[in-house]
Formats: structure tokens, sequence, C-alpha cells
């Protein structure tokens, strides 16, 4: 059996998720697809709207043959980390290709891959703090800036490949929603972004939601819980407020004197939000300071972040019985660990920071995310 890989997080499910994949399945005539998905914590530093056993769900409805969850300790991370982090995990699993959608497919991205710095040391500065330092640099390099997001991301997506010997075949297609970021669902179109669809919901402005995502993914964002920063908010500013700065220091992504910048901020703030809008400056975007929140809030330290993903993991949420036989074909060569449930010994070990992250999601879902959880099995 032949794989094609895509890194997603569905958060939620809409009808460009469901193009991404049909084209993907087309494009590459595989016999199974394989998706690394976000767990219940994301890449812009965020709560998922739906937590990731519904969002499984939805992904193997809607075609998915196996799902797989990137660690938390990649999955809110700066893109060039995220993309490594997912691309290591389809490599492992064997797959022929990772098909992702970028704002201009047109771009020569392994050219581009000329203008970074030649060892690992320099490109570890090129982190979401000096983005903008980085795509000057690109710039005059290259003449090229990558100013969207996926572009970027895409960008990411090649450079993780050489790192891990190229063995994916990459395949960029057009976007169906030319701005990541639109906030509105645009009349009579089929297609929103994430951002639109997650405003319109948390309105109930079902009629609008209706037309630009799956009927079971409307379904679910009616009558499930949706969780939003609001909802982890007090539990942050106890974070923030109670831990000195020593400790604050040593939370992933908090560098620079940012630490006492959030502990000052935090005093007056009275929301999420309003802690964000006192602490953005030039220096400190707004998904820069989502990210370290999201740190500070899960008590993920930059030590114990870095060990983590020397030791990444194939941790399976759900897949069909083409995903299972995939899954079955793979095993026996899979170079990184594979993990079906988590016990109490992996609970305190191997994924130790990914228990973590589910429990504190459950103090506002209520519903367990990890221990003893199976994965779900879809019929054909």
């Amino acid at each position: 059996m032949q794989a094609v890989g895509l890194i997603t997080e569905y958060n939620p499910l809409h009808n460009g998720h469901l193009y991404h994949l049909r084209q993907a399945k087309k494009l590459t005539q595989a016999d199974c697809s394989v998706v690394v998905m976000s767990g219940n914590w994301l890449q812009r530093g965020e709560p998922a709207l739906l937590d990731k056993w519904t969002r499984t769900q939805l992904a193997l409805e809607a075609g998915v043959d196996l799902v797989v969850e990137l660690p938390v300790f990649y999955a809110t991370q700066p893109a060039h980390l995220f993309a490594r982090g997912g691309v290591e995990i389809l490599t492992a699993l064997g797959c022929e290709s990772l098909v992702f959608g970028t704002e201009h497919p047109e771009l020569d991205f392994e050219r581009l891959l000329t203008a970074l710095p030649k060892t690992k040391a320099a490109f570890k500065h090129y982190n979401a703090t000096y983005a903008s330092q980085f795509n000057s640099a690109l710039q005059q390099t290259t003449g090229v800036s990558l100013t969207h997001a996926n572009d970027m991301l895409s960008f990411c997506y090649y450079l993780a490949n050489q790192q891990f010997g190229e063995q994916l075949r990459l395949v960029p297609i057009k976007r169906q929603v030319a701005v990541h970021s639109d906030d509105e669902i645009q009349p009579a179109s089929a297609f929103a972004s994430g951002t639109a669809i997650r405003t319109a919901a948390m309105l109930k402005k079902w009629d609008q939601v209706q037309a630009v995502v799956p009927a079971q993914t409307l379904k679910q964002l009616q009558t499930q819980r949706l969780q939003t920063w609001d909802d982890f908010w007090p539990y942050l500013q106890y974070q923030l407020l109670t831990a000195s700065v020593t400790q604050t220091h040593q939370i992933d992504q908090m560098a620079e004197g940012l630490e006492y910048r959030m502990k000052e901020m935090v005093q007056a703030a009275t929301s999420f939000e309003d802690l964000m809008t006192r602490a953005k400056s030039k220096r400190y975007t707004y998904t820069r300071l989502q990210r370290v929140a999201t740190a500070a809030l899960l008590q993920l330290t930059a030590a114990e972040v870095q060990t983590a993903q020397m030791h990444n993991y194939v941790r399976v949420l759900g897949f069909s019985p083409a995903g299972q036989a995939y899954l079955h074909q793979v095993k026996k060569q899979l170079s990184l660990p594979l993990y079906t449930k988590i016990n109490k010994e992996l609970r305190l070990h191997g994924l130790a920071l990914d228990y973590r992250a589910g429990r504190v999601y459950e103090l506002v879902t209520g519903q367990s995310q990890d221990l003893y959880r199976r994965p779900i099995r879809v019929l054909e």
C-alpha cells in the first residue's frame, strides 16, 4: 500500500480541508491517507474549538484512513518546528508523499532553501520572534518574500523533508481561501477560513457555517461544547500571578525579558484578550504571545520541550480498515515508538507532556482525553 500524508489541525474540519484531502488522493493515487493532526492545543497558541477525539471522528467520516497526533511539544511551536514534527512522523510511517495547501504553489521552495544559514545553530535564531528578520534575509538573497502563513509553512516542510532525508515527495496545492486569517464568511462561498468559521460558530451563525463545512462538522459545532481562551483565562491568570519571575523565565518560548512583561501586564489584565493587547508590541507578536501563554498554562518548560523533541512518537487516534491495514504493514519498520493508548506508565514518562496538556483541557470540557482512550475505528 502507498500512503499520502497530510499535516493538519482541523479546527474545525471544513470544506477547504475536504478539498485538500480529495486533491491529495487524486494527485497521488495513494491507497491510504495518513493525517498528522494537532491535539487539543494548536500551532497559533490556542485551544482547539473541538477536542481531538471529535476532530478525529470527523476526519475519519470525511475519508481519512489513519489519524495520528502531533505531540504538543511540536503542535504549539513556530512553523519550522511544527513542520519538523509532522514530517518526521510521516517519514517514519513510510508515507510516499506529503500534500499541503499554500497561497503560492508556483514558488520554487527548494531554491529558497539556499537562503538558509548552513548550520543548525544559525537557524535556531530564526524562530517566531525573528520571523521578520528571516524574511528580510530571504528577500535579499532570493528576491522572494514569504508574507503568507502557509507559504512560510510550506517552505518549512521542504526544510524538514531535507533534514529527514527527503523521503517524502512534496506536492503543494493552491489554497481555496486566499487569506488564512479572514474573519468573515463571504456570502455565496463554499469556502471560508478556519478563523471565520470559528467566529461564526461562537456567534451561532449556523446559516453561514452550514455553507462552508460538512454536515457532520455542523452537527458537532451545534451540539458540543466549544473551547476558547476565555475558558482557560482564570487558570492562566493564576499561573502568571503566583509564579516567580525565575519560574516564568523557564517556560518554553519565554525569552528576552518577556517574563517581566507578562508578569507586569497580568496585574491589571481583565481577560485573555486584554492581556494579549497589553503585552503585544513590535517585538512580541500576538501569535508569539499566545504560544507563550499556552506554554505557561500547561507549565511546559523550555528544557523539557527540547528533550521531548528528541523523542518523537506515533500516537494513533483513529483509523479505517485501510488505515489499520497500512499500520499493520509498516509498524514493524517504524523508527519511532508506536502508542495506541496511554496507561499509567506512559502518563508519567513517555507521553507525560501530552497527558498534562490533555488534563488541562479536561478542566474545561470534563471529558477524558487520554488515559485508557483507545483509537476510534470506523467501518468502510
